[in-house]
């Protein structure tokens, strides 16, 4: 019934059977995204997984990524406001581990210069926005998307 609620479902019928009666529903939305705080407890948390090189560690992030911006999301729908996002996306190509590692160290200097300079803990008015940055190997058979390209949402 909730997920009728939503918009989610709807009845398409009803019919007895077997001395019951059965809702018969339909899938109406484009896509699902089912939220990690639907586990509750059990939901993978970052600041449980020690290895923040571990997929486990990306998982728990990208977890809390989708938990916190679906809410936010929901939040500015019933307020007929959007919420204020920015997506890179690419894919590289490393030659190797060694390569591999040289460009993760490079990016997170970056980011730790970039953000030093924007942050400011006392701007009024101010909004914290939280950054992810993750890398994981392409599935086969994907495309690649050679350009980062900011989007805001």
């Amino acid at each position: 019934r909730q997920l009728e609620e939503q918009g989610l479902i709807e009845q398409v019928g009803v019919r007895q059977k077997r001395g019951c009666t059965e809702r018969l529903l339909r899938a109406v939305a484009r896509s699902y995204l089912i939220s990690p705080a639907t586990l509750g407890a059990l939901a993978a948390d970052p600041a449980q997984v020690p290895d923040q090189l571990s997929s486990a560690y990306l998982v728990a992030v990208a977890a809390r990524t989708i938990r916190e911006v679906a809410a936010m999301r929901s939040t500015g729908q019933s307020a007929g406001k959007r919420v204020p996002t920015l997506t890179l996306q690419t894919e590289i190509r490393f030659a190797n581990a060694a390569a591999r590692g040289r460009f993760a160290r490079d990016l997170s200097r970056t980011v730790a210069r970039l953000a030093a300079k924007y942050h400011d803990e006392d701007a009024p008015g101010g909004r914290r926005f939280r950054l992810v940055a993750g890398a994981y190997p392409a599935p086969p058979g994907s495309t690649a998307r050679a350009n980062a390209t900011p989007e805001d949402s």
